[in-house]
């Protein structure tokens, strides 16, 4: 294949850039800047597109955040791929801080009550708790034996839900805020871009006007 990897990197190696991505994450977040400044569409387009991405990042369907952000700035007429981009917004950096102000919030707006102890476990453990319940239940329905959901519905109440209610107001907000960051930074962004087009466009211009008088001498 044409785009197939001639280096085959190891498990180990795709974690690590998936926790550390090579030239650090100011880099990263440098070029996924500069692919936003770069996109199609009006500022306003793009910025919705950012918005979407962004409130993803805050919602706890972990692996499906593109499908849920391209879905959301679709619907939202915003540009899809600023969507996509924006769901950098969560990473390995920043889903410790965006799980626990998410729980932290769904927990009081649903005026369930929990030791700070039991929001780490629902963070960390839990998740892994639920993933294998779900392979030991799989697992149980091919082999027959007895099933047990208890850990998923324990999951399901303490984290799950909790954190879907709970990210919606802070994802809200961090997205207007991003929104409102980004309309004027992209429309300066491409007026400067128009402005150098057009100087060049000119040079151009003026240099084949030159020669075209030089030939006529």
């Amino acid at each position: 294949m044409v785009f197939k990897r001639r280096d085959r990197r190891p498990i180990w190696k795709i974690l690590a850039d998936g926790l550390w991505p090579k030239g650090g994450w100011l880099r990263a977040a440098q070029y996924v800047r500069h692919r936003m400044h770069r996109l199609p569409g009006s500022p306003e387009m793009i910025a919705r597109g950012i918005f979407a991405g962004v409130f993803t990042a805050f919602t706890p369907f972990y692996g499906l955040h593109f499908l849920f952000a391209g879905l959301l700035a679709w619907i939202m007429r915003g540009n899809i791929v600023a969507a996509l981009l924006a769901t950098f917004f969560g990473n390995p950096l920043t889903y410790v801080p965006i799980g626990f102000i998410s729980l932290k919030t769904g927990y009081l707006l649903l005026g369930l009550e929990h030791q700070d102890d039991e929001v780490k476990r629902g963070l960390m453990g839990k998740f892994v708790d639920a993933g294998s319940d779900l392979k030991d239940n799989i697992w149980a329905w091919l082999t027959g034996a007895p099933h047990d959901w208890s850990r998923l519905v324990t999951f399901y109440d303490e984290v799950f839900f909790p954190y879907m209610v709970g990210g919606l107001i802070p994802g809200i907000v961090a997205g207007t805020i991003a929104y409102y960051l980004s309309v004027p930074v992209i429309r300066v962004y491409k007026r400067r871009r128009a402005d150098k087009l057009a100087k060049r466009l000119a040079r151009a211009g003026a240099g084949k006007s030159d020669q075209k008088k030089r030939q006529t001498g």
